[in-house]
């Protein structure tokens, strides 16, 4: 995926990370229990660290990387991102509780997407 179309994608999770939190301490807080409001708040925190994360990958010269690794790497973090956070945004609102099975593969995800990220890093010259 090219460095736009990463841009973009970062832009809306970010975007989504502001209106899920200003959502979750304004809408949400008479709503849902003190539990609930903790697992959103997780939910909204990984995604905004790994949503940053993304964009400092991005941001990131060429020539510090390799390049299939670096986009390997920003895949699983968004992956991550969607697995880990999503998993437990939906857990909030449906009630389902077998949706938290789903978390972990999501932060092994994010933990893969980190571990790619270190791999992605070139030696000096």
């Amino acid at each position: 995926m090219n460095k736009i179309s990463w841009i973009k994608i970062i832009a809306i999770s970010g975007m989504l990370c502001v209106a899920l939190g200003a959502f979750a301490a304004h809408g949400l807080e008479q709503a849902l229990s003190t539990r609930a409001l903790s697992t959103m708040r997780t939910g909204i925190l990984y995604q905004f660290l790994h949503t940053l994360t993304l964009l400092g990958i991005v941001a990131l010269p060429d020539k510090l990387l390799n390049q299939e690794l670096q986009n390997r790497a920003a895949q699983f973090l968004l992956a991550g991102i969607v697995l880990f956070s999503g998993s437990l945004y939906l857990l909030v609102f449906t009630g389902v509780s077998a949706l938290g099975m789903v978390t972990p593969i999501g932060g092994l995800a994010l933990i893969a997407g980190w571990l790619l990220l270190f791999s992605a890093a070139k030696r000096p010259q």
